[in-house]
């Protein structure tokens, strides 16, 4: 009886401090999303980001929310030509600019990018940037083959943390802005009709994890920054990416193989032509 007892205040400790847990030990908000899926989805990631995200669930009063930045604003647009871009993602925060002195008191932006189908960001380049502090956290999830084609590719997330706590204050009084250029690269497109393969972006998820001190301890808090079409500019992305004309498909290969034999035959000639000759000290000795 003992026992049993013991067991079932264990499960409800363990159970009252569940939301904690979450909080401090997963590093990304996204992570455990791709232990229980194998690939993005957007419906199975807006399921995950509402059933299993512990947003706005800290025990808090009305005057401790005002901690959390709200986005007022968000600005995107593409950097570059090419096959090499940069998706540029600029975020404006209102703050309060009383909770800078609150003591330990620590916000961070998430920012979630969910890559269409045909681009992906190079694991290595965001390793590079974190590395020189351009970010406090960053991470590619799902395909990070750097190699395939979009056809053979499926589609991959970045998840960036940037400080926005008060050593990042700049500008307006109430308001902070954040700027994040995002390296991405264009997969080798499909055949089409049109000469070019076009991918469109959509909105990223921003959400706000603060530290919030509470009587004995501080708690961490994940707030949703939701993103609306009147608080984003820019309208809709689209990259165009060049690709092969379906129809034209029979003449290059044709004109391909026609090369492929003659630079063989030459490869041939030249060879034969190369071991029929004898230096000239080979001859006088």
């Amino acid at each position: 009886m003992y026992l049993i007892f013991g067991i079932v205040l264990f499960l409800l400790a363990d159970i009252g401090s569940c939301k904690d847990t979450l909080n401090s030990t997963v590093r990304y908000i996204t992570e455990p999303y791709f232990k229980k899926y194998d690939s993005l989805l957007d419906s199975d990631f807006q399921k995950f980001i509402a059933h299993e995200v512990p947003l706005d669930l800290c025990e808090l009063s009305q005057d401790k929310v005002d901690l959390a930045p709200r986005l007022s604003l968000l600005q995107r647009r593409l950097i570059g030509e090419g096959s090499h871009r940069r998706l540029s993602t600029s975020v404006r925060f209102d703050i309060n600019q009383e909770n800078v002195s609150v003591p330990d008191h620590y916000c961070e932006a998430i920012i979630i990018e969910k890559l269409p189908s045909g681009v992906f960001a190079d694991p290595f380049e965001l390793q590079h940037l974190l590395h020189h502090g351009v970010y406090t956290e960053a991470s590619v999830f799902g395909d990070t083959n750097l190699e395939s084609p979009s056809i053979q590719s499926n589609r991959s997330l970045v998840e960036i943390h940037m400080d926005v706590g008060s050593n990042a204050l700049s500008g307006s009084k109430n308001e902070l802005e954040i700027n994040i250029e995002l390296p991405i690269h264009a997969r080798y497109p499909p055949l089409g009709e049109r000469g070019y393969s076009r991918i469109e972006f959509g909105l990223p998820d921003l959400f706000t994890r603060c530290n919030v001190q509470r009587k004995s301890h501080i708690e961490i808090c994940i707030f949703n920054s939701t993103v609306s079409a009147t608080k984003a500019l820019g309208g809709s992305i689209v990259w165009k990416v060049p690709s092969g004309i379906e129809k034209h498909a029979p003449i290059v290969s044709f004109f391909t193989f026609i090369s492929a034999i003659l630079s063989a035959i030459s490869i041939v000639l030249v060879s034969v032509s190369h071991s029929n000759f004898e230096p000239d000290d080979k001859k006088q000795s």
